[in-house]
Parts: C-alpha cells; structure tokens; sequence
C-alpha cells in the first residue's frame, strides 16, 4: 500500500491543534520537526541517542507531519483536514506560513519514519519516557513511563507534557485523587501514579485518545489503578472531589472551564495548566483568578507556560 507523508509548515503555537486534527482525521502516525530539537540539551545520558539533520527541520516555524493510506477517500481526507486545518484560525491560532504539501511513501518506510523522532527522554531526575521499540535499562531510582504514541497526541517530548510531569512531581501526594482533562496517550494520568496518586481518572473527548491511552496503562501495569472515560472536559464530574487537576490543552479551553475546575477541585487542592503559548499566559491567569484561584508558579519551556494554581481553603 501507499501512503501519504502529509507535511503542515506552521508555529509552535499550532503543533498542538494541528496534531489534534491529524489524529481526528486518521492520521496513522504523527511527528514533529521542531528546530528547538537540535539545540535542545536532552542531558548526556541520552545524547547519544539523536541523530538529528537540521536539513530536515524549516529555519522558523516548524514541521507537523502525519501519515494517511493513498485509498480511495485520500483526495477528500486531504481536503477535508486543509479545511479544518485553516478553520483553527477562527480560534485565534497563529498557523503561520500553513503551507501544506504531501509526497508518496511506500508502506515499510512510514512505519519506521515516524518513530526515528521518539527516542527515551530525561523530563526530570527521576522521570524517562521509553518509546515501546527502544531497548532500555533503566538505572537505579528510575520512573519509567513506557509509550506507544500510536494515534495520541502526547509522547513525552513536547514542552507542554515536559512542564506538566515536572508540576505533577513537585505537587502529588501519596493517597490524592487526581483528574487528567485531555489524556491524550495518558503520559499524564501514568505519572500521578507513579508519583503515588491512589485514585486517577483521566478524561478525553477523543474516543482514539481513549483507546491509545488505555493501551499505554496495559505497557506500564497499570489499568487496574487508572480509570479512563470519554468525556467533554469536566461535565458532570462532582464538585470538591480532586486533590490535583492537570490540563494540558488549549489556553482557549482552559479558559472556558475555568469556573467548572475550581469547584471540581478541593479546598486546598492544587490546578495544573500547561498547552498554553506565551503570549496567551495573561489570560489564562485572568481567568484562572477570576473562578477564585490562587497561582502560586508560572514556569516556561521554548515559549510554552504551564500554570499552578491553588484552590483557597
């Protein structure tokens, strides 16, 4: 079969949108061409472990890339993803250039493209994110959160995940409940547990998202510790329940629930936000202040910002 490497020249701001599209259409297969790749210091211990070309990455922006089957319904899968992929604009996305353009793969090879991209990643002096097809030994006092990104957005690397296991480390406790809003592939619902939440329940409105994320709980043993549901956000969930909520999405969308996660969560509990672009870190603290919280740090990776804030008691 063939297959389609369907390349989107965009910012940093759109990699989390686009990608989301990518995977909601079908996508196969989703990576990133990041410049901030190969100057990024990944730590000794795993630098041996990229072999990055910056002919491969644009000098501004960056590469979303994704895999589609050449089938019968290719021409209008296209058209349909540069649509929806353009009406992001209409949520004040910044897609930069949004030139898109595909070429031809031949079966064998996308399904080892993709993956030359995920290697183990160092998120702090504990924490390594494993990619299924990588062959390694963890070291003593490791946390190994074993992945297969498969079709959900979320593998360990991108900033916005990076600064959420980072809040999530310095702020669970052993025994709390905590709720992930936007799963993805469940990388951060699978570190509240290994940080010791006793009750975990993480949320995606993608049924993909859900399916990937509970394949990634079956890799790392713990399916009997965190439940997964398809679910809008926080609707319906019971007030005053979560010692800690995690959302790392849109800063449009943290926005617009802001009030819900302030009376989901307990007097004294703590809110993690992250997915959020610099320049949109003011009004996600205006709104977060605005429900009643209370922002204790504000933290930032190659124009990325995760948000901690704290519910009064």
């Amino acid at each position: 079969m063939k297959w389609a490497e369907f390349r989107v020249h965009t910012t940093q701001e759109a990699i989390e949108p686009v990608s989301n599209v990518l995977h909601e259409s079908g996508a196969a297969g989703v990576a990133i061409e990041d410049p901030h790749d190969l100057v990024q210091d990944w730590g000794d211990k795993f630098g041996e472990m990229y072999d990055l070309s910056p002919d491969d990455y644009p000098e501004e922006g960056v590469y979303v890339k994704a895999y589609f089957p050449m089938n019968d319904s290719f021409s209008a899968t296209m058209d349909l993803v540069k649509d929806r992929i353009l009406q992001l604009t209409q949520c004040e996305i910044n897609l930069g250039q949004a030139t898109m353009e595909y070429v031809e793969v031949d079966d064998e090879d996308w399904a080892n493209a993709w993956k030359k991209y995920y290697h183990p990643v160092q998120v702090t002096e504990r924490v390594i994110i494993v990619p299924t097809w990588e062959d390694y030994q963890a070291q003593e006092n490791d946390i190994i959160i074993e992945l297969d990104p498969g079709m959900a957005f979320g593998t360990g690397t991108h900033p916005t995940t990076i600064l959420s296991i980072r809040a999530l480390e310095q702020t669970v406790e052993a025994n709390d409940r905590v709720i992930d809003v936007g799963t993805g592939s469940g990388v951060l619902a699978l570190a509240a547990w290994k940080f010791g939440a006793q009750t975990i329940t993480a949320y995606d409105l993608d049924q993909v998202a859900v399916t990937s994320a509970k394949e990634n709980l079956v890799l790392n043993q713990a399916d009997h510790a965190i439940e997964v549901k398809q679910n809008n956000l926080l609707e319906g969930v019971q007030e005053n329940v979560a010692d800690v909520i995690v959302a790392n999405i849109l800063a449009e969308v943290i926005v617009s629930f802001a009030d819900e996660a302030f009376k989901v969560v307990k007097p004294g509990g703590s809110y993690i936000t992250s997915g959020i672009i610099t320049r949109k870190k003011a009004d996600v603290i205006d709104a977060l202040e605005s429900a009643g919280f209370i922002v204790d740090e504000v933290t930032e990776l190659n124009d990325w910002v995760a948000i901690k804030a704290r519910k009064p008691v």
